[in-house]
């Protein structure tokens, strides 16, 4: 039964033939039979708190025997970051023994992924669309997958049946009185996914904030409900180094006044908040936000009001840091949720005037190719929403799209950017689609920009240690003549 549904069969019991004293002007009353819109307004939240807490009840069991709907063969989505659903997750594992080849498909959690050990090997497989280090290390060995995907698509794979989903396991917030429990933190592709799902499995966490948008999930669609009352995961902020303030700062410079951001995870992301105390009136829109943005938009710098679409709206699928994050998110309506194939749909995020996109990279080579999801063959993390944003920031009026990365890696090292990416490396973010890299050393422009520019460019921005060997490089590729090495 769908919410609105159960809405109407609630209305159609319970509207009929109810005798009240209606109180009249002077202080009489009136025998009669009260509306539907006088029902509503003065019994409807006790008796529908009584309806689904009875539902609520008939549902409720322990993990171990919510667990026990899934089957062998079966496609399990797991809810991801700090909504992973750990309590859920644990009771899967135990079943191993019981289980074979059930596929468990998610992106970036948090906590153990135990199922990717060695020893389940047969019993459970992961899929992973963007990979954390809790599974990097089986995809690398070969006993997980990773499927290279923009995040606005994932959602379709489902809707479309072209991964058919049995079992969706997820975190939310004990319900209110209309029976909605909330995703809280995580979003993600978890409400669509809720629909697509035979089963679908909640654990009800007495600390996931409930949060506003498109967030909420009526409890006639779940079909298990596991309490618990246990602090949600965190993600632990990176330190911060002088090399991310002096990113953050060069890139802090690309962003006006009234610009709409999408940001990420790390480092950076966190050093380019820090450089934007001095903004004025921006806005968000993207797929997560880490902590930094709850001190800016306390001091009012985020504050949406310039924004083109949802304004006054921090619009996000997901949120990622700790519990300063998820406080300020509780019942926040500065925040709108939604589903991420609409918060990273490029002609969405194009309808954002001044939209700067900020991304990261592990390459660049000196034609503008973007690694961000591999080190050669071996699968680091992911497409993410990198190429979603990049390009909905190109077609945004007065949008700018940035690449953001250190110059170099391996504690100075090992030069990011680089004469060809490593063999095997994978193409995030192809040349026609770059336009701002960013790193320690200065602003490269690239967009419509030849081989030549943009070559001396980014040999412009890298590290001064490895300057010579990359003009030398681009001398013998001939994006060079040796005069206009000389002179670049």
């Amino acid at each position: 039964m769908t919410p609105i549904t159960a809405w109407a069969t609630f209305k159609a019991q319970n509207n009929a033939g109810l005798k009240v004293q209606a109180p009249l002007p002077g202080g009489t009353t009136h025998a009669g039979t009260i509306d539907a819109k006088a029902r509503l307004t003065a019994d409807a939240p006790r008796r529908l708190n009584m309806i689904w807490s009875e539902e609520y009840r008939r549902k409720r069991m322990s993990a171990a025997q919510a667990l026990e709907s899934v089957n062998s063969g079966a496609r399990v989505w797991i809810q991801s970051g700090c909504g992973t659903p750990s309590v859920l997750v644990d009771a899967l594992v135990a079943r191993a023994a019981e289980l074979r080849d059930v596929e468990i498909i998610h992106m970036k959690t948090l906590g153990a992924a135990d199922y990717t050990r060695p020893e389940y090997k047969g019993h459970f497989r992961h899929r992973g669309l963007f990979l954390g280090d809790n599974v990097r290390e089986a995809v690398c060995d070969g006993r997980a997958d990773y499927t290279p995907i923009f995040l606005s698509e994932i959602e379709r794979l489902f809707e479309t049946g072209a991964l058919p989903l049995d079992v969706v396991l997820m975190q939310v917030s004990p319900p209110d009185a209309h029976g909605f429990v909330s995703l809280g933190t995580t979003v993600d592709c978890t409400l669509t996914l809720a629909r697509y799902a035979r089963i679908v499995i909640a654990e009800v966490n007495r600390q996931m904030p409930r949060t506003h948008g498109e967030t909420n999930v009526h409890l006639s669609r779940i079909s298990a409900v596991v309490e618990s009352d246990r602090p949600l995961l965190e993600l632990e902020a990176e330190h911060l180094t002088e090399t991310h303030m002096r990113v953050g700062r060069n890139v802090a410079g690309l962003i006006p006044d009234g610009a709409t951001l999408q940001t990420g995870i790390g480092g950076i992301a966190e050093a380019v908040l820090h450089c934007l105390g001095d903004k004025r009136d921006l806005g968000i829109h993207t797929e997560l936000v880490p902590d930094g943005v709850v001190d800016l938009m306390e001091a009012g710098v985020i504050n949406g009001e310039r924004k083109t679409l949802h304004r006054g709206k921090a619009v996000v699928a997901f949120v990622l840091g700790s519990q300063k994050l998820f406080d300020f998110v509780n019942e926040n309506p500065s925040f709108e949720f939604r589903p991420i194939s609409y918060t990273n749909d490029p002609f969405v995020v194009a309808q954002n005037d001044r939209m700067v996109a900020i991304n990261g990279a592990l390459q660049v080579d000196l034609t503008g190719q973007v690694c961000a999801d591999s080190i050669g063959t071996r699968p680091y993390s992911g497409f993410g929403g990198q190429i979603d944003f990049i390009r909905g920031a190109a077609r945004s009026k007065g949008g700018v799209p940035i690449i953001a990365l250190p110059a170099t890696a391996r504690g100075g090292s090992l030069s990011r950017i680089v004469p060809v990416l490593e063999p095997g490396a994978g193409v995030v973010t192809s040349r026609a689609d770059v336009h701002y890299v960013v790193t320690e050393y200065g602003v490269a422009y690239l967009h419509g920009k030849s081989l030549r520019e943009r070559a001396l460019a980014l040999i412009a921005i890298a590290d001064p240690r490895f300057q010579a060997e990359l003009e030398e490089f681009a001398v013998r590729a001939h994006y060079l003549e040796p005069k206009a090495a000389s002179a670049g």
